[in-house]
Protein backbone atom coordinates (compact mmCIF):
# COMPACT_ATOMS: atom_id res chain seq x y z
CA UNK A 1 0.00 0.00 0.00
CA UNK A 2 3.14 2.24 -0.06
CA UNK A 3 2.59 5.52 -2.11
CA UNK A 4 -1.07 4.90 -2.06
CA UNK A 5 -3.08 8.32 -1.81
CA UNK A 6 -5.90 9.07 0.46
CA UNK A 7 -9.21 9.94 -1.08
CA UNK A 8 -12.61 10.69 0.74
CA UNK A 9 -14.98 8.77 -0.54
CA UNK A 10 -19.07 9.13 0.16
CA UNK A 11 -20.06 6.87 2.65
CA UNK A 12 -23.01 5.54 0.72
CA UNK A 13 -20.74 3.76 -2.11
CA UNK A 14 -19.06 1.88 0.77
CA UNK A 15 -19.99 -1.65 1.20
CA UNK A 16 -19.49 -3.21 4.38
CA UNK A 17 -16.71 -7.05 3.93
CA UNK A 18 -18.71 -9.91 4.10
CA UNK A 19 -15.84 -11.63 3.70
CA UNK A 20 -14.04 -10.50 6.52
CA UNK A 21 -13.42 -13.68 9.02
CA UNK A 22 -14.75 -12.11 12.32
CA UNK A 23 -18.00 -11.68 10.69
CA UNK A 24 -17.74 -14.78 8.72
CA UNK A 25 -17.53 -16.31 12.53
CA UNK A 26 -21.14 -15.49 13.21
CA UNK A 27 -22.64 -17.33 10.33
CA UNK A 28 -22.44 -14.25 7.50
CA UNK A 29 -22.32 -14.92 4.43
CA UNK A 30 -21.84 -12.77 0.66
CA UNK A 31 -25.73 -12.94 0.42
CA UNK A 32 -26.00 -11.26 4.03
CA UNK A 33 -27.99 -7.72 4.16
CA UNK A 34 -26.36 -4.50 5.31
CA UNK A 35 -28.78 -4.58 8.59
CA UNK A 36 -27.56 -8.40 9.27
CA UNK A 37 -24.06 -7.36 8.97
CA UNK A 38 -25.03 -4.04 11.28
CA UNK A 39 -26.93 -6.25 13.45
CA UNK A 40 -23.62 -8.41 14.48
CA UNK A 41 -21.38 -5.55 14.45
CA UNK A 42 -23.12 -3.62 16.84
CA UNK A 43 -24.07 -6.49 19.26
CA UNK A 44 -20.60 -8.07 19.28
CA UNK A 45 -18.21 -5.38 18.27
CA UNK A 46 -18.52 -2.97 20.37
CA UNK A 47 -19.91 -0.55 17.75
CA UNK A 48 -21.47 1.46 20.66
CA UNK A 49 -18.14 3.32 21.92
CA UNK A 50 -16.98 4.17 18.23
CA UNK A 51 -20.43 6.02 17.80
CA UNK A 52 -19.41 7.95 20.83
CA UNK A 53 -16.03 8.96 20.04
CA UNK A 54 -17.07 10.19 16.57
CA UNK A 55 -20.08 11.78 17.73
CA UNK A 56 -17.04 13.68 19.84
CA UNK A 57 -14.18 13.87 17.90
CA UNK A 58 -15.24 13.38 14.70
CA UNK A 59 -13.98 10.66 12.22
CA UNK A 60 -9.54 10.82 12.17
CA UNK A 61 -8.30 11.65 8.90
CA UNK A 62 -5.06 9.91 9.47
CA UNK A 63 -6.60 6.89 9.81
CA UNK A 64 -8.79 5.77 6.45
CA UNK A 65 -10.40 3.31 5.66
CA UNK A 66 -8.67 0.33 3.57
CA UNK A 67 -11.10 -0.31 0.38
CA UNK A 68 -11.19 -2.79 -2.03
CA UNK A 69 -12.82 -2.62 -5.41
CA UNK A 70 -14.61 -5.87 -6.23
CA UNK A 71 -17.06 -6.81 -8.96
CA UNK A 72 -18.35 -2.98 -9.12
CA UNK A 73 -18.13 -2.22 -5.39
CA UNK A 74 -15.98 -0.34 -3.22
CA UNK A 75 -15.63 -2.94 -0.37
CA UNK A 76 -14.04 -1.52 3.05
CA UNK A 77 -11.63 -4.81 3.97
CA UNK A 78 -9.59 -2.73 7.37
CA UNK A 79 -12.91 -0.38 8.88
CA UNK A 80 -15.90 -1.93 8.92
CA UNK A 81 -16.52 -0.74 12.63
CA UNK A 82 -16.15 2.58 12.08
CA UNK A 83 -18.16 2.83 8.81
CA UNK A 84 -21.25 0.94 10.87
CA UNK A 85 -20.93 3.93 13.54
CA UNK A 86 -20.99 6.52 10.72
CA UNK A 87 -23.95 4.29 9.09
CA UNK A 88 -25.67 5.15 11.98
CA UNK A 89 -24.73 8.33 12.84
CA UNK A 90 -25.81 9.72 9.52
CA UNK A 91 -29.24 7.81 9.64
CA UNK A 92 -31.08 7.85 13.08
CA UNK A 93 -33.91 5.80 11.37
CA UNK A 94 -31.54 2.79 10.58
CA UNK A 95 -30.17 3.33 14.17
CA UNK A 96 -33.51 3.01 15.67
CA UNK A 97 -34.66 0.34 13.14
CA UNK A 98 -31.80 -1.43 15.09
CA UNK A 99 -32.37 -0.22 18.14
CA UNK A 100 -29.37 1.06 18.38
CA UNK A 101 -28.63 3.72 21.21
CA UNK A 102 -26.46 6.02 19.31
CA UNK A 103 -25.43 10.37 20.34
CA UNK A 104 -27.40 12.75 18.11
CA UNK A 105 -24.71 15.16 15.90
CA UNK A 106 -25.58 18.33 14.49
CA UNK A 107 -26.27 18.91 10.45
CA UNK A 108 -22.60 20.40 9.92
CA UNK A 109 -21.06 17.54 11.65
CA UNK A 110 -23.08 15.12 9.90
CA UNK A 111 -21.73 16.70 6.41
CA UNK A 112 -18.54 16.26 7.89
CA UNK A 113 -19.02 12.29 8.14
CA UNK A 114 -20.60 11.95 4.36
CA UNK A 115 -17.06 11.53 2.74
CA UNK A 116 -14.48 9.20 5.07
CA UNK A 117 -10.48 8.90 3.84
CA UNK A 118 -10.20 6.18 1.98
CA UNK A 119 -7.09 4.34 0.69
CA UNK A 120 -7.89 1.96 -2.27
CA UNK A 121 -6.10 -1.20 -2.01
CA UNK A 122 -6.74 -5.00 -2.98
CA UNK A 123 -6.75 -7.75 -0.26
CA UNK A 124 -3.37 -9.47 -1.86
CA UNK A 125 -1.55 -5.79 -1.19
CA UNK A 126 -2.74 -5.59 1.93
CA UNK A 127 -2.54 -8.88 3.80
CA UNK A 128 0.68 -7.98 5.45
CA UNK A 129 -0.65 -4.78 7.05
CA UNK A 130 -4.35 -6.49 8.10
CA UNK A 131 -2.43 -9.49 9.69
CA UNK A 132 0.26 -7.03 11.35
CA UNK A 133 -2.40 -4.77 12.61
CA UNK A 134 -5.23 -6.76 13.51
CA UNK A 135 -4.41 -10.75 14.21
CA UNK A 136 -2.38 -10.40 16.86
CA UNK A 137 -3.14 -6.78 17.55
CA UNK A 138 -4.53 -5.11 20.68
CA UNK A 139 -7.68 -6.72 20.39
CA UNK A 140 -7.01 -9.72 19.09
CA UNK A 141 -8.51 -12.04 16.87
CA UNK A 142 -10.44 -15.28 17.98
CA UNK A 143 -8.97 -18.72 17.16
CA UNK A 144 -11.74 -19.00 14.28
CA UNK A 145 -11.01 -15.80 12.97
CA UNK A 146 -7.42 -16.20 12.77
CA UNK A 147 -7.67 -19.73 10.94
CA UNK A 148 -9.83 -18.35 8.05
CA UNK A 149 -7.53 -15.35 7.51
CA UNK A 150 -4.34 -17.80 7.57
CA UNK A 151 -6.30 -20.12 5.09
CA UNK A 152 -7.80 -16.92 3.17
CA UNK A 153 -4.18 -15.92 2.68
CA UNK A 154 -2.76 -19.05 1.94
CA UNK A 155 -5.35 -20.49 -0.78
CA UNK A 156 -5.59 -17.40 -2.39
CA UNK A 157 -2.30 -15.48 -2.46
CA UNK A 158 0.02 -18.98 -2.57
CA UNK A 159 1.97 -17.83 0.59
CA UNK A 160 3.36 -20.37 2.41
CA UNK A 161 2.07 -21.06 6.39
CA UNK A 162 5.68 -19.97 7.63
CA UNK A 163 5.51 -16.83 5.88
CA UNK A 164 2.21 -15.98 7.35
CA UNK A 165 3.13 -16.85 10.97
CA UNK A 166 5.85 -14.48 10.66
CA UNK A 167 4.15 -11.41 9.42
CA UNK A 168 1.50 -12.23 12.08
CA UNK A 169 3.95 -13.10 15.12
CA UNK A 170 3.01 -16.61 15.95
CA UNK A 171 4.91 -19.82 15.42
CA UNK A 172 4.61 -21.82 12.03
CA UNK A 173 3.37 -24.69 14.91
CA UNK A 174 0.18 -22.40 15.87
CA UNK A 175 -0.65 -21.71 12.32
CA UNK A 176 -0.31 -25.17 11.48
CA UNK A 177 -2.53 -26.42 13.89
CA UNK A 178 -5.04 -23.08 13.42
CA UNK A 179 -5.02 -24.12 8.94
CA UNK A 180 -5.03 -27.99 10.45
CA UNK A 181 -8.40 -27.28 12.42
CA UNK A 182 -10.33 -25.36 10.24
CA UNK A 183 -9.48 -27.66 7.12
CA UNK A 184 -11.27 -30.65 9.63
CA UNK A 185 -14.52 -27.88 9.45
CA UNK A 186 -14.42 -27.61 6.40
CA UNK A 187 -13.91 -31.02 5.88
CA UNK A 188 -16.66 -32.02 8.18
CA UNK A 189 -19.20 -29.50 5.81
CA UNK A 190 -17.95 -31.33 2.59
CA UNK A 191 -18.85 -34.48 3.97
CA UNK A 192 -22.67 -33.14 5.04
CA UNK A 193 -22.00 -34.29 8.35
CA UNK A 194 -21.82 -30.62 10.03
CA UNK A 195 -23.85 -27.29 9.59
CA UNK A 196 -22.86 -23.99 11.62
CA UNK A 197 -26.51 -23.04 10.78
CA UNK A 198 -26.85 -25.60 13.34
CA UNK A 199 -25.34 -25.06 15.79
CA UNK A 200 -26.88 -25.86 19.24
CA UNK A 201 -27.76 -21.95 20.83
CA UNK A 202 -25.05 -20.02 19.85
CA UNK A 203 -24.95 -17.14 17.37
CA UNK A 204 -20.87 -17.47 17.45
CA UNK A 205 -19.14 -20.19 16.24
CA UNK A 206 -16.70 -21.78 18.77
CA UNK A 207 -14.40 -23.30 16.55
CA UNK A 208 -11.85 -23.22 19.75
CA UNK A 209 -13.50 -26.72 21.02
CA UNK A 210 -12.48 -28.59 17.69
CA UNK A 211 -9.45 -26.77 17.44
CA UNK A 212 -8.40 -27.87 21.05
CA UNK A 213 -10.17 -31.27 20.62
CA UNK A 214 -7.95 -32.55 17.64
CA UNK A 215 -4.89 -32.09 19.85
CA UNK A 216 -5.58 -34.99 22.27
CA UNK A 217 -4.51 -38.21 20.94
CA UNK A 218 -7.91 -40.35 21.43
CA UNK A 219 -9.83 -37.95 18.97
CA UNK A 220 -6.80 -37.49 16.80
CA UNK A 221 -7.16 -41.49 15.99
CA UNK A 222 -10.57 -41.37 15.82
CA UNK A 223 -10.79 -38.89 13.07
CA UNK A 224 -8.10 -40.82 11.58
CA UNK A 225 -6.38 -37.70 11.26
CA UNK A 226 -3.78 -36.72 8.86
CA UNK A 227 -0.32 -35.02 10.65
CA UNK A 228 -0.59 -30.97 11.14
CA UNK A 229 2.71 -30.83 9.27
CA UNK A 230 1.56 -32.07 6.04
CA UNK A 231 -0.49 -29.24 5.52
CA UNK A 232 -3.75 -31.18 3.94
CA UNK A 233 -6.70 -29.38 2.38
CA UNK A 234 -8.26 -32.73 2.82
CA UNK A 235 -7.17 -34.21 6.40
CA UNK A 236 -10.13 -36.63 7.29
CA UNK A 237 -10.48 -39.71 5.27
CA UNK A 238 -13.50 -40.08 3.98
CA UNK A 239 -14.30 -43.53 5.73
CA UNK A 240 -14.23 -41.80 9.11
CA UNK A 241 -17.21 -39.54 7.95
CA UNK A 242 -19.40 -41.16 10.68
CA UNK A 243 -17.04 -40.26 13.46
CA UNK A 244 -16.49 -36.67 12.30
CA UNK A 245 -20.36 -36.80 12.60
CA UNK A 246 -20.65 -37.91 16.05
CA UNK A 247 -17.61 -35.57 16.87
CA UNK A 248 -19.08 -32.61 15.32
CA UNK A 249 -22.40 -33.43 17.48
CA UNK A 250 -21.07 -33.87 20.75
CA UNK A 251 -18.79 -30.55 20.24
CA UNK A 252 -21.60 -28.49 19.23
CA UNK A 253 -25.15 -30.29 19.30
CA UNK A 254 -27.65 -29.47 16.86
CA UNK A 255 -30.88 -27.71 16.50
CA UNK A 256 -32.65 -29.25 14.11
CA UNK A 257 -32.43 -32.75 16.17
CA UNK A 258 -32.93 -31.64 19.21
CA UNK A 259 -29.25 -32.05 20.71
CA UNK A 260 -27.40 -30.29 22.73
CA UNK A 261 -23.92 -30.45 23.17
CA UNK A 262 -22.11 -32.65 25.56
CA UNK A 263 -19.38 -30.02 26.04
CA UNK A 264 -19.98 -27.51 28.37
CA UNK A 265 -16.75 -26.25 29.11
CA UNK A 266 -13.81 -26.97 27.46
CA UNK A 267 -11.91 -27.70 30.87
CA UNK A 268 -12.50 -30.32 31.58
CA UNK A 269 -14.78 -31.27 28.80
CA UNK A 270 -12.60 -31.90 26.21
CA UNK A 271 -10.12 -34.06 28.65
CA UNK A 272 -13.25 -35.89 29.36
CA UNK A 273 -14.42 -36.35 25.69
CA UNK A 274 -10.99 -37.74 25.15
CA UNK A 275 -10.74 -40.07 27.46
CA UNK A 276 -14.22 -41.21 26.64
CA UNK A 277 -13.58 -41.44 22.87
CA UNK A 278 -10.20 -43.95 23.62
CA UNK A 279 -12.84 -45.87 25.70
CA UNK A 280 -15.01 -48.58 23.76
CA UNK A 281 -18.13 -48.79 26.82
CA UNK A 282 -18.07 -45.13 27.83
CA UNK A 283 -17.41 -43.99 24.04
CA UNK A 284 -21.27 -46.05 23.96
CA UNK A 285 -22.94 -44.87 26.85
CA UNK A 286 -22.00 -41.08 25.39
CA UNK A 287 -23.70 -42.15 22.40
CA UNK A 288 -26.60 -44.01 24.28
CA UNK A 289 -27.58 -40.91 25.97
CA UNK A 290 -25.08 -40.79 29.27
CA UNK A 291 -23.88 -36.98 30.16
CA UNK A 292 -20.24 -36.51 30.09
CA UNK A 293 -19.22 -37.06 33.79
CA UNK A 294 -20.93 -40.06 33.99
CA UNK A 295 -19.54 -41.57 31.05
CA UNK A 296 -16.20 -40.36 31.48
CA UNK A 297 -16.26 -42.04 34.95
CA UNK A 298 -16.64 -45.26 32.99
CA UNK A 299 -12.94 -44.58 31.98
CA UNK A 300 -11.53 -44.21 35.65
CA UNK A 301 -10.02 -47.79 37.78
CA UNK A 302 -13.05 -47.71 40.31
CA UNK A 303 -10.57 -46.72 43.54
CA UNK A 304 -10.03 -43.60 41.83
CA UNK A 305 -13.35 -42.80 41.85
CA UNK A 306 -13.75 -43.64 44.89
CA UNK A 307 -10.59 -40.95 46.08
CA UNK A 308 -12.30 -38.02 43.69
CA UNK A 309 -15.37 -38.67 45.73
CA UNK A 310 -14.08 -38.77 49.01
CA UNK A 311 -11.82 -35.73 48.08
CA UNK A 312 -15.08 -33.73 46.66
CA UNK A 313 -17.15 -33.75 49.74
CA UNK A 314 -14.50 -33.42 52.12
CA UNK A 315 -13.62 -30.28 50.06
CA UNK A 316 -17.47 -29.13 50.18
CA UNK A 317 -18.18 -29.60 53.47
CA UNK A 318 -15.31 -27.18 54.48
CA UNK A 319 -16.76 -24.40 51.99
CA UNK A 320 -19.71 -25.30 53.84
CA UNK A 321 -18.21 -24.51 57.32
CA UNK A 322 -16.58 -21.42 56.02
CA UNK A 323 -19.74 -20.31 55.29
CA UNK A 324 -21.89 -21.36 58.19
CA UNK A 325 -21.67 -18.16 60.40
CA UNK A 326 -22.85 -15.34 57.75
CA UNK A 327 -24.68 -18.23 56.18
CA UNK A 328 -26.84 -20.13 57.90
CA UNK A 329 -30.36 -19.32 59.17
CA UNK A 330 -31.07 -21.75 61.85
CA UNK A 331 -33.49 -23.49 59.99
CA UNK A 332 -34.39 -27.03 60.64
CA UNK A 333 -34.32 -28.49 57.27
CA UNK A 334 -30.98 -27.60 56.47
CA UNK A 335 -29.96 -28.88 60.58
CA UNK A 336 -31.87 -32.32 59.31
CA UNK A 337 -29.48 -32.08 55.89
CA UNK A 338 -26.80 -31.92 58.11
CA UNK A 339 -28.13 -34.37 60.00
CA UNK A 340 -27.89 -36.81 57.26
CA UNK A 341 -24.25 -35.50 56.09
CA UNK A 342 -23.21 -36.14 59.29
CA UNK A 343 -24.49 -40.12 59.61
CA UNK A 344 -23.38 -40.41 56.21
CA UNK A 345 -19.62 -39.50 56.77
CA UNK A 346 -19.82 -41.89 59.92
CA UNK A 347 -21.37 -44.95 57.97
CA UNK A 348 -18.45 -43.99 55.58
CA UNK A 349 -15.81 -44.00 58.54
CA UNK A 350 -16.89 -47.58 60.01
CA UNK A 351 -16.44 -48.98 56.96
CA UNK A 352 -13.13 -47.57 56.06
CA UNK A 353 -11.77 -48.34 59.12
CA UNK A 354 -12.94 -51.81 59.09
CA UNK A 355 -11.37 -52.73 55.84
CA UNK A 356 -8.21 -50.56 57.76
CA UNK A 357 -7.66 -52.63 60.82
CA UNK A 358 -9.94 -55.87 60.42
CA UNK A 359 -11.73 -54.60 63.58
CA UNK A 360 -15.25 -55.98 63.75
CA UNK A 361 -16.67 -52.56 64.55
CA UNK A 362 -14.79 -49.55 65.55
CA UNK A 363 -15.93 -46.73 67.58
CA UNK A 364 -18.37 -43.61 66.17
CA UNK A 365 -16.48 -40.94 65.60
CA UNK A 366 -18.23 -39.28 68.42
CA UNK A 367 -17.47 -42.14 70.91
CA UNK A 368 -13.90 -41.98 70.31
CA UNK A 369 -13.01 -38.72 70.84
Amino acid sequence: MNGSEIKPMPVSELSFDRKNPRLVEFGLTVASTEMEVLRILWDAMDVAELTLSIAASGFFSHEPLIVAQERGKYVVIEGNRRLAAVKLLLDPALAAKLKANVPPIEEGAKENLRELPTLLSTREAAWHYLGFKHVNGPARWSSYAKAKYIADVHRNFGVALPDIANQIGDTHRTVQRLYHGLMVVEAAERMGVFNRDDIWGNRRFPFSHLYASLERPNISAFLGLKAEAEESSDPVPVERKEALRQLCLWLYGSKKDGNPPVIRTQNPHIRYLDAIVGNLEARAALRSGSNIDAAYTMTIPSSNVFEEALVSAKQKLEEAHGKLSNSYDGSEELLRTAGTAANLADDLYVQMERKHTGRAKPPRISEAV
